[in-house]
């Protein structure tokens, strides 16, 4: 089965940095790109940070740019989201997904082909 753990939200203060991790299994994961979504309040999902299977492209919305750093490291079927300079603007919950026929900027602006293809959320808040 397809599995999409993310981790390590939480509590930050603006100006702060945070990093998210996701570890996929039941797929190849190093032909998958991967992605990260988010889920605020009041808001739509959007997708914020997406590579491609091999890490060479990033796809970015135009709120985190210059601010967030989205890479993979595929030995370990794990997919990081590094957020610096944080803001309350961001606070959300964080989505991992993948997608092995996507490239990257399809996937962050349509989420995954399958719904299997999305891991569960972890929270980030940021305070002011």
């Amino acid at each position: 089965d397809v599995q999409l753990q993310a981790s390590g939200g939480g509590l930050a203060q603006a100006g702060e940095s945070l990093r998210v991790s996701c570890v996929g299994s039941g797929f190849n994961f190093g032909e998958a790109a991967v992605g990260w979504f988010r889920h605020g309040p009041g808001k739509e999902r959007e997708g914020v940070a997406c590579i491609s299977g091999g890490g060479s492209v990033a796809y970015y919305t135009d709120s985190v740019k210059g601010r967030f750093t989205v890479s993979r490291d595929n030995f370990q079927n794990t997919a990081y989201l590094q957020m610096n300079n944080l803001s309350p603007e961001d606070t959300a919950v964080y989505y991992c997904a993948a997608d092995p026929q996507r490239i990257s900027s399809l996937l962050c602006e349509r989420g995954p082909s399958g719904l299997r293809f999305w891991g569960q959320g972890t929270l980030v808040t940021v305070s002011s």
